[in-house]
């Protein structure tokens, strides 16, 4: 084991090529200097400096350690800010799993700006259904993560930050009659195959979408189920069926597709941040996405004004 003190003394004596101006730039005597790399030499077991009355030079294996010596001294000086940093959750890593919707939404955004803020933190992304995301919470997998739910149907066990409300909407094949209108009556759609994710995917939300068949006094007829949402949306636009999803998938367009809302009373679909333990990099990330939910609400309200 090399300590740090005598690379550093080398250091100097290797810029210097003179023990006495080292040694004073040190603020110590000449003497044990000099001891201090002749300990070092021994210690790797090479010659590091050739010394004459008259010069120092250093040899190859001096030339070789005073390159790596210097660097692990400006590591050693960046240590203490980079720990102090960590600590206040301005560097690490953020593990970050999200469902496909919020990608839709406002989730780039968000990870642009959070990068901006925090350029030192690394984002490891991942798409995931809730039901994987609440097993990598609990594995410790992830750090955190976006997921769908139906209202109230978030996990006591974990923390929670709700940010987004919507409502369902319905994806319809172009060609269905129900399309020509903004707003579908449910009682046009509710005998139509239904293309759904399973149960397991999202148990709250698959039981809120049955709850609105029955509700109508129906049952759905399901046609398909799929994981992912956009599999589900290229399905309809494949004509076999019709299709409950959040509203901000609309942003995703797929030729032969359209989407309405359904009256009265679509299910509403609610999209959680979940995080299991207060790290550092996890209470900035979500203090950041608190400051922009807030700056959205501002907006909306300025937005509100301006348009009596």
């Amino acid at each position: 084991m090399i300590e740090l003190r005598p690379l550093r003394q080398f250091v100097a004596v290797a810029e210097e090529l003179h023990f006495g101006r080292a040694a004073r730039r040190l603020l110590m005597t000449q003497p044990p200097l000099t001891q201090a790399v002749q300990a070092l030499e021994r210690a790797l077991q090479v010659q590091l400096l050739q010394r004459t009355r008259r010069s120092v030079a250093l040899t190859p294996a001096g030339e070789a350690l005073l390159v790596q010596a210097r660097r692990l001294l400006r590591e050693a000086e960046a240590l203490p800010e980079l720990v102090r940093a960590a600590a206040a959750g301005l560097s690490g890593r953020l593990r970050l799993a999200f469902v496909s919707s919020i990608a839709y939404g406002p989730l780039p955004p968000w990870l642009s700006s959070f990068r901006e803020h925090h350029p030192d933190v690394e984002l490891q992304l991942r798409e995931a259904t809730m039901d994987v995301q609440l097993a990598a919470l609990a594995a410790g997998d992830i750090d955190a993560g976006f997921v769908l739910h139906a209202p109230a149907a978030v996990p006591a066990s974990l923390l929670a930050l709700q940010v987004l409300i919507e409502p369902l909407v319905l994806a319809l094949p172009a060609g269905h009659p129900a399309a020509v209108h903004e707003t579908v009556r449910f009682e046009e759609v509710a005998s139509e195959p239904l293309l759904i994710f399973p149960r397991g995917v999202a148990p709250s939300l698959f039981d809120a979408v049955l709850a609105r068949y029955h509700a109508g006094g129906c049952a759905p007829r399901i046609a398909q189920e799929a994981i992912q949402l956009q599999t589900i949306v290229s399905l309809v636009s494949a004509g076999m069926g019709v299709a409950w999803v959040p509203a901000s998938m609309t942003q995703l367009q797929r030729p032969g597709v359209v989407y309405r809302r359904v009256d009265p009373d679509a299910p509403q679909a609610h999209t959680s941040l979940l995080w299991r333990e207060d790290s550092p990099v996890v209470q900035r990330f979500v203090a950041h996405v608190r400051a922009q939910l807030r700056e959205q609400r501002q907006f909306a309200a300025l937005e509100g004004v301006g348009s009596r």
